[in-house]
């Protein structure tokens, strides 16, 4: 189908939702934009985001000036992991975006934010879903929780307990943060991308930090409209990965017979918590996050 796109291209809508990136057509302001992010957050992100993430920057070669051409980007990301960027024209279906992920290909928005939108965008364009989710993609156990999720996916929505397994992936794929040995650090997309989370999800004595609990983060709701109430706290990847691995059936079983989620502050007996938040934060108010 045929449809206007958020550059003003009409252009041809595939079943699988993706479009032809056609990258010449960005404008010199529009790469510039990029790179400005880009140096922003470079600065911001040394000492808070995690080693994997960095790694993935300097393998991918993100700076290159601009934009990154889809093509190229998902040649390197090809040979690292066997993952491939597709482009998008905008959000795509849930059964849409686990089919793309169970076969290893990552769907970015097409389009860049506005000058205007700089410091917030709720939609993710593509400095989100580059910057922030593609450097982890280069990454082979996270590349391969990647993959589960998307076969996780499928599963789940035949089950109806997609709800639970979106709170998955808002807790680790993006708002995600990981315990290493020079300390905590970023790993989640909404964050790496973010200049005001980055810093907040770190150094703010607001939100709780609680060790990664898979069924107990299935329960709990998020927040979609500004900063976390709680960030969850991997070990390494490869406890995520084998928590995704496990047989999901008796989860769901348990799931579907659980009452109302947790509420995003709440913390329960048995919680490992690494800050006991003030919430002093949410409980002023809180106000659209400056990031995105």
């Amino acid at each position: 189908m045929l449809i206007k796109t958020r550059l003003g291209r009409t252009v041809e809508v595939r079943e699988d939702y993706t479009v032809d990136q056609h990258w010449e057509d960005f404008t010199a302001e529009e790469h510039d934009r990029w790179d400005r992010l880009y140096a922003r957050q470079g600065k911001i992100l040394q000492g808070r985001a995690c080693k994997e993430f960095m790694d993935g920057l300097e393998l991918l070669s993100l700076s290159d000036g601009g934009i990154p051409n889809f093509e190229k980007l998902s040649e390197k990301l090809m040979k690292a992991t066997g993952w491939q960027v597709v482009a998008v024209p905008d959000l795509v279906p849930d059964d849409v975006f686990f089919e793309h992920l169970a076969n290893r290909r990552f769907p970015a928005g097409n389009f860049i934010r506005s000058e205007a939108q700089l410091d917030y965008l709720q939609e993710p364009d593509v400095f989100h879903d580059v910057y922030g989710h593609v450097p982890m993609l280069a990454n082979p156990v996270f590349a391969d929780y990647m993959e589960a999720y998307g076969k996780g996916g499928q599963v789940a929505a035949g089950r109806g307990v997609l709800p639970n397994l979106a709170r998955l992936y808002w807790y680790t794929v993006e708002f995600g943060l990981i315990k290493t040995d020079e300390g905590m650090r970023i790993y989640g997309a909404g964050i790496v991308s973010s200049k005001s989370e980055s810093i907040f999800s770190l150094e703010d004595n607001s939100p709780h930090r609680i060790h990664f609990d898979l069924e107990r983060l299935m329960k709990t709701d998020y927040r979609i409209d500004d900063f976390q109430q709680t960030y969850w706290v991997i070990e390494s990847f490869d406890e995520l990965l084998e928590a995704t691995y496990q047989d999901f059936g008796p989860l769901y079983d348990r799931l579907e017979q659980a009452g109302d989620p947790f509420k995003p502050a709440d913390i329960l007996d048995g919680d490992i918590v690494y800050n006991n938040g003030t919430q002093e934060y949410a409980n002023k108010g809180g106000r659209l996050a400056e990031a995105s």
